[in-house]
């Protein structure tokens, strides 16, 4: 009877946190399923919603600006991502050691990432304007005023993004990696440096492959933020009436909140999903090749 008791008492103070996830989570995902598989304008209600099988799925890679969107969305994946990895690690090891000021550029690196995603993007929109810093600077070393048309160029457009994705990814990533390396023993730097390992290969043979499971969490969340970032191009892209920055999160809000088609939409975040589980996937099977345990 008392374990009974026991039981009763422990689901009545789960209920509300199962509530919650039922209502919040599990069926707006269930309901999103659903309608990428309909044809639905949100503002005609429920009863608006009608079935129309997988042409939203045929139609979507029929769609040229949702295939702009991947391309562009894969791009800033695999070029920021890589980068971010790579400085993190970098600066970390520095900030590691005795460096002037460790604390003071610790904090200037961390603040991009706590900062509004709106104002950075609006000062990197500031940054890359025609008569705008960067082009500026490249005038200043230049005979010639430097015009380059960052922000409205299809060539140049999908740069500003990714300098801004790889600045604010920085100030985490090296917190982080700051964390694993204060875990690697200073035993084995000192056996290195008694058989007379240079300081690159100390940081290519001890360091990368001590903090192989940083790098590799590192991976995995900092592409699945890639893949669905939304504000920094959103705001960027702006006054770029043909999109050439655009994401595919961008096109999932432009479909549902300026075309109205929530079918679509849904389809298209699902496609997103199903882009994230196939990457993670392959990083938890290629995983065991480099991360070392």
């Amino acid at each position: 009877m008392k374990r009974r008791q026991d039981t009763l008492t422990a689901w009545l103070f789960l209920a509300p946190a199962i509530i919650i996830f039922l209502v919040l989570i599990v069926y707006p995902i269930g309901m999103s399923g659903y309608a990428s598989f309909t044809k639905w304008k949100f503002t005609s209600g429920l009863k608006g919603m009608k079935w129309y099988g997988f042409k939203n799925y045929v139609n979507i890679f029929k769609d040229l600006n949702f295939k702009a969107a991947i391309s562009n969305t894969f791009l800033y994946v695999f070029v920021t991502v890589p980068i971010s990895i790579i400085l993190s690690l970098i600066f970390a090891f520095l900030l590691n050691n005795k460096v002037y000021m460790a604390k003071t550029l610790r904090l200037f690196y961390f603040i991009p990432y706590i900062a509004n995603a709106v104002a950075i993007a609006t000062l990197f929109s500031t940054w890359f304007r025609n008569d705008g810093m960067v082009n500026n600077i490249l005038s200043f070393f230049s005979k010639d005023p430097v015009g380059l048309k960052w922000m409205s160029d299809k060539s140049l457009c999908k740069i500003p993004v990714m300098f801004m994705l790889v600045w604010t990814s920085l100030g985490y990533l090296i917190i982080i990696y700051m964390g694993a390396l204060q875990n690697v023993s200073s035993d084995l730097y000192e056996a290195a440096e008694i058989d007379g390992a240079s300081k690159t290969q100390q940081f290519l043979h001890i360091t990368f492959p001590m903090v192989s499971q940083t790098t590799f969490y590192l991976l995995i969340i900092r592409m699945i933020a890639v893949f669905k970032v939304f504000v920094s191009v959103n705001v960027m892209s702006m006054k770029s009436p043909a999109k050439w920055n655009t994401s595919i999160m961008v096109e999932v809000y432009s479909a549902a909140f300026s075309s109205m088609q929530f079918g679509k939409a849904c389809a298209e975040a699902w496609i997103l999903v199903l882009i994230v589980l196939f990457f993670t996937t392959v990083q938890f099977v290629g995983q065991k090749k480099w991360v070392h345990y």
